[in-house]
């Protein structure tokens, strides 16, 4: 029967007559001329958005997942990455502006909330040497820390909405800025509460994990909303982290999340569900490699490796999505975890797959059964698309956009 979801994956896998033509087994590295091939889809794909302007600057919307901060994040990327410095000058723009009219101060995430636009714009003004406008927005990104500590308001601990997308922005501006500009203290007491908010939780519901989290009613469990996430983002503030707080806290909860999968290897969107139907970044096992490699070099449990790369074998059975070529839920965003995959094993097998899905989001729209609402934007549209073909040039140094920092 054939899938709503997914296309049957239509490619000869890893070793075959032809993969050399696309990589070096020798250097393991994609081969120049399939390179070139891959620069020049991606610039064709950046004219178009570029000639959309009009489109994707129509919407009142500032926020990097869907908004023109997202487009502007994606500009930076290719300024750094084409060398090509016209587009940091288009990302500082954007942002001054996505930073002066943002609505809501109280959405703290770096994905939907302010704090993205002023990450964004702080690392932009720091490359520029703006010292005294940068020391400004780092004050107004601090500024939003009582609403992230306070243990009585109802904000989340997930990613997309909640405390760990601040935590994100916070590692992301110390990683990008030299000397880092925010306090070790800070990103401790970001950590602490949300460990200790998942210690509530997961206590209340007598779960056999230290911590466990809920949005909306629903125990999720990938990148986006869930637990998949959190500890991603935990993890790699290890450096702020104290030995118990790995020990006692996030390696049993990685254990607990690793017992979840559904015997194909994929992971539910949620405790209960039992439809194994979802294969994105947001819900499924796309969100996961990044999570159990990370996982697997800090506790050196080989099991947590072995999870990785049984997601990358659900990814290319069932990663060519019907819904599109985003990073979110996507064929872009499914793609990144075999960059991650290569990068912990440089097994070339998985940089080959990588290209294949590649080649797929080159042949942008002509596999697409269904638009997203922001056609053009990072985490839904061709931003992001855009983004993860730039990424495909240096695989090597590939991070996903705000969930890798």
């Amino acid at each position: 029967m054939e899938s709503t979801r997914y296309y049957d994956n239509p490619f000869e896998d890893y070793p075959n007559p032809k993969a050399e033509q696309l990589v070096n087994a020798a250097t393991k590295e994609i081969n120049e001329e399939y390179k070139e091939i891959i620069y020049k889809g991606t610039k064709k794909l950046l004219d178009r958005l570029e000639e959309n302007q009009k489109h994707w600057l129509s919407h009142d919307d500032y926020s990097v997942y869907t908004g023109s901060a997202g487009i502007a994040y994606l500009f930076y990327h290719c300024g750094k990455c084409l060398d090509e410095p016209a587009y940091i000058d288009k990302a500082e723009e954007l942002l001054r502006t996505c930073v002066s009219k943002f609505r809501s101060r109280r959405e703290v995430t770096f994905l939907t909330g302010i704090t993205g636009p002023l990450a964004l714009y702080a690392v932009v003004l720091h490359s520029q040497g703006n010292k005294e406008e940068l020391k400004n927005i780092i004050t107004k990104l601090k500024s939003l820390s009582p609403h992230v500590l306070n243990e009585d308001n109802d904000l989340p601990d997930e990613l997309l909405y909640g405390r760990v997308g601040y935590l994100f922005a916070l590692l992301f501006l110390n990683k990008h800025i030299s000397p880092p500009p925010i306090e070790d203290k800070l990103i401790k007491q970001v950590i602490a509460i949300t460990i200790k908010s998942g210690n509530i939780y997961a206590s209340s519901r007598k779960y056999k994990t230290p911590i466990m989290y809920a949005w909306h009613n629903s125990e999720y469990l990938g990148g986006a909303h869930g637990l998949g996430g959190i500890l991603y983002l935990l993890l790699q503030a290890r450096p702020y982290l104290t030995q118990s707080q790995l020990e006692n806290d996030i390696n049993p909860a990685l254990q607990f999340l690793q017992n979840l999968r559904y015997p194909s290897g994929n992971f539910p969107s949620s405790i209960g569900s039992n439809t194994d139907k979802l294969v994105h970044w947001c819900h499924g096992a796309p969100g996961m490699p990044m999570l159990f490699c990370l996982a697997y070099e800090i506790y050196e449990d080989k099991k947590y490796l072995d999870t990785a790369l049984q997601c990358g074998e659900v990814i290319w059975k069932r990663g060519l999505l019907k819904k599109g070529y985003g990073i979110c839920h996507g064929v872009a965003g499914n793609a990144y975890a075999f960059l991650c995959l290569f990068q912990q094993t440089k097994d070339i097998k998985h940089l080959y797959r990588a290209c294949k899905f590649a080649e797929w989001c080159i042949d942008y729209g002509t596999h697409q059964t269904r638009s997203p609402d922001r056609p053009f934007s990072l985490f839904e549209g061709l931003a992001g698309t855009i983004y993860f073909l730039l990424d495909m040039q240096n695989p090597s140094s590939a991070k996903f956009p705000a969930y890798s920092v």
